[in-house]
């Protein structure tokens, strides 16, 4: 019987019917040291506000034995267990047991290739806490959790609590942990397996990290930017919410085949991908710290202050999304972090805003299935941005004081958007309905473009805009050195005026900035302060093109970039104006946290927007901008990995060979492009997957074989990717990538066919793997508008998270067609 998805419904009359007073959940870790299995005992106390009532309890493992008040009980084997004639006061105890601990959902059982020693890590958001025990599994019935955990005697056990007390018995240990405060569900966590492990105080706090022991080294390389980063964060969060972080332990573990990062609460889950086995480049330190601050906002949003429903979704993600980038400018050393969250994750809201999955940030949500699919660039880069918008519109410090009322109001339990917008009405003085109206339940993005008439400069929206504030700079030209290299054969633009106007109608006046012949650009959403697409008029537009690289600041170079590639995406301009344009930009960045996600655009541009005839130019000038910032050290790592990418003559592979040296990291790219050009590489492939440390390096053998224009590498890759599923969630993307090359369609068509007929099954193993392999699979060549046209129709008897993602994807490849001349239909925008 197919498990069900709980329904906003459901959860409403179950929280109004009861109160969760503990949760005892015993569990027996044992058998996973050389089997599948984890047994649960979870003992559930709570009350009943009417007496006789009938409910449910979820319980999606095996269940070997359930009782309600002594008396025994039938699952019904759905995945809940029906409760009868409930009393004022109730007692729960199911026994169950979870054997699907290599694909299955909430717990799963990891071997390191490198010696064989097995960890093990749960992860539970949205409702996958009822596949490991029995629980009410539903963000607004908190309750506390007493865990006692058995475990192999040479086993370190991690929860969210405190300092557990730890018994020695004949062939295990026991790991009793204090109770946790009033958590949701999917806030809870158990790890476990032979850990290195390294604690330090700070400020009060004692802070500890986590890795299987292979990468104990990387681990101990990374501490003190990880220890230090903690501490800025607990600080700085602790501040501004005007509550600090309330118990003294923080951990954060590093675990093997999980998918990105998850915020229980003083237990956060990593993926130990973000252990860089190479010296990690600016971008990649920067995303570290993000991802650490994102978590630790959660502490916060949604731990102490829980959504009650999941279409508050937002309340969680986009505001810890959003801290991340707060935080991480003012209180860390990454101070370009909004730069960078515009040269990245925005650029991809601005694209999924405009297709076929847009959604307003907060809307009705059915059941919990329907929740799993708007873990999406709407909820997360989308959400951060509305919120910086929400902060300049109100102000920082009537900002902060709503955001502490918010807190001290409703700790510990759950909230809603109404909550929300109450704290900060009161804290602003501002009528916030309209906001909120506009902001929050209408989808879309607002476009700006500006009208000169003389000397009069007016805002014009392309339809009824949002309440906002914004900004536009007016430059003009300097000579002056240009770039971080000086080089001063190129000009500069200098800002000589920045107006901020509040919109409120489609026209609005722009008044106090410079006029004249003497002003080169006006910019739309200088700062950028707002969401929404801009448009050069027509008479400056190719102007504007070829001055973005000139603009003096990262922000207003990414404003720059982002209105050329939002004019690629929707058919105004072509793969070689966007990409010329951006490479350019790429060649003048003075951002470490910018320079990165740069070149990955102008690559993406080249490889997968450009026609074919345009592809080798394109790709050509990309590898000749990564050669010139080669030279400079800072630089250096950055562009040789780009160069690794995009490098098509002999003579530029065996420099960059050369340049390699040692650098094992630099090798492996190598090879994957020497691999996709037809090159003999598997000896040294071989080779180096025998030198190279790291415990997953036969993930890197796989990519370059992946590569291979050869239909038995194809064949193999497929099989272990797609079917088998034995590359690790975090690697599915790099794998896929070098899967599905260009000019190399003849080998990959019949897997086109291959990734239809496995949209059924695309959901198992739970939210992240449905959403990584929906996405990553799908195929970016060797397909035509009546292949997605049947991919968007098959996805309509899928899950909605997979749907969701199918569609998106789909629709971004849609308008690669559409830029590379191989569709003609019109895209969105």
């Amino acid at each position: 019987m197919e498990i069900r998805s709980l329904t906003r419904t459901e959860a409403e009359r179950r929280g109004a019917l009861l109160e969760v007073e503990r949760y005892d959940v015993d569990i027996d870790l044992t058998g996973l040291a050389d089997g599948p299995e984890v047994r649960c005992v979870s003992t559930v106390a709570f009350s009943c506000r009417e007496p006789g009532a009938e409910t449910f309890v979820d319980c999606a493992a095996e269940v070997r034995s359930a009782t309600l008040n002594g008396r025994p009980l039938t699952p019904t084997g759905d995945g809940r267990i029906a409760l009868p004639a409930l009393a004022g006061h109730n007692v729960l105890r199911v026994e169950s047991v979870q054997a699907d601990t290599t694909t299955g959902q909430g717990v799963h059982r990891a071997i390191d290739p490198a010696d064989g020693e097995v960890y093990v890590w749960m992860s539970f958001e949205p409702d996958e806490a009822r596949f490991v025990w029995a629980c009410f599994d539903q963000p607004d019935l908190k309750a506390p959790h007493a865990f006692t955990v058995t475990a192999p005697p040479a086993w370190t056990v991690t929860s969210n609590s405190g300092d557990p007390r730890v018994e020695e018995l004949e062939s295990a240990r026991r790991w009793t942990f204090p109770d946790t405060p009033p958590l949701s569900t999917y806030n809870t966590v158990v790890n476990a397996g032979p850990f290195h492990q390294i604690r330090r105080e700070a400020d009060g706090y004692d802070l500890g990290i986590y890795a299987r022991r292979s990468l104990a080294p990387i681990l101990d390389r990374d501490a003190d930017e990880l220890f230090t980063l903690t501490r800025q964060g607990l600080a700085f969060f602790g501040e501004v919410f005007a509550m600090p972080f309330p118990q003294r332990k923080y951990d954060q573990v590093f675990v093997p085949e999980f998918g990105g990062a998850m915020e229980n609460y003083g237990c956060v889950t990593w993926s130990d991908a973000f252990l860089r086995r190479a010296t990690p480049t600016p971008a990649e330190s920067e995303l570290l710290a993000k991802v650490l601050l994102h978590e630790m906002a959660h502490m916060w949003f949604g731990n102490i202050v829980t959504m009650r429903w999941w279409d508050d979704l937002w309340l969680n993600e986009a505001f810890a999304e959003f801290a991340c980038h707060w935080a991480a400018e003012r209180a860390t050393r990454y101070t370009d972090a909004w730069a960078s969250h515009l040269a990245g994750g925005k650029l991809r809201a601005y694209l999924s805003d405009q297709g076929p999955v847009s959604h307003p940030i907060h809307q009705p949500i059915h059941d919990v299935a329907q929740a799993a699919s708007i873990f999406d660039n709407i909820t997360y880069p989308k959400g951060a941005s509305v919120l910086q918008q929400l902060m300049t519109y109100v102000g920082e410090e009537r900002f902060r004081a709503g955001m502490t009322a918010y807190f001290a109001r409703h700790a510990w339990s759950s909230a809603t958007l109404q909550d929300l917008i109450d704290a900060l009405s009161e804290a602003s003085g501002r009528d916030l309905e309209t906001w909120r109206t506009a902001w929050l339940a209408t989808a879309g993005t607002d476009r700006f473009s500006l009208e000169r008439d003389g000397d009069t400069v007016t805002l014009v929206a392309a339809a009824t805009p949002r309440p906002q504030v914004l900004a536009v700079g007016a430059y003009s030209r300097n000579n002056a050195p240009n770039g971080r290299n000086n080089d001063t054969s190129g000009e500069v633009l200098e800002r000589r005026a920045l107006v901020r106007v509040e919109v409120t109608q489609t026209r609005t006046p722009v008044t106090g900035l410079p006029t004249g012949a003497d002003v080169d650009i006006l910019l739309i959403n200088d700062e950028d302060l707002t969401f929404a697409t801009t448009r050069p008029d027509p008479a400056t537009r190719d102007a504007f093109f070829r001055s973005a690289a000139q603009l003096p600041t990262a922000i207003s170079r990414g404003v720059a970039t982002a209105t050329v590639w939002d004019m690629l995406t929707t058919g105004e301009a072509t793969a070689a104006e966007a990409g010329r344009c951006i490479t350019a930009v790429l060649t003048t960045e003075t951002s470490d946290a910018v320079i990165e996600p740069c070149l990955t655009l102008a690559a993406n541009i080249a490889e997968l927007w450009a026609p074919e005839g345009e592809r080798a130019g394109l790709t050509a000038a990309v590898a000749e901008a990564c050669l010139r910032l080669a030279a400079d050290p800072g630089r250096r790592q950055v562009a040789l990995r780009g160069l690794a990418r995009t490098a098509t003559k002999p003579d530029d592979l065996a420099w960059l060979r050369e340049q390699a040296g040692d650098d094992v990291d630099l090798l492996w790219r190598a090879l994957v492009r020497e691999a996709e050009l037809g090159g003999d590489v598997s000896s040294e492939s071989a080779l180096l997957l025998e030198r190279d440390p790291d415990p997953d390096a036969w993930v890197r053998a796989l990519t370059v074989r992946a590569a291979l224009p050869d239909p038995a590498a194809k064949a193999e890759v497929w099989q272990k990717l797609a079917v088998d599923r034995a590359v690790p969630v975090n690697s599915v993307g790099q794998v896929a990538a070098a899967f599905w090359r260009p000019d190399q369609d003849a080998l990959l068509t019949p897997y086109t066919q291959h990734y239809l007929d496995s949209i059924p099954h695309l959901h198992r193993g739970g939210m992240i793997p449905a959403m990584v392999f929906a996405g990553q699979l799908f195929p970016p060549h060797a397909i035509d508008p009546t292949y997605i046209e049947e991919a968007q129709k098959a996805s309509d008897e899928a899950a909605p998270v997979v749907r969701n993602t199918l569609l998106e994807r789909s629709d971004t490849v849609k308008r690669m067609l559409h830029s590379r001349g191989t569709a003609t239909d019109p895209v969105r925008g």
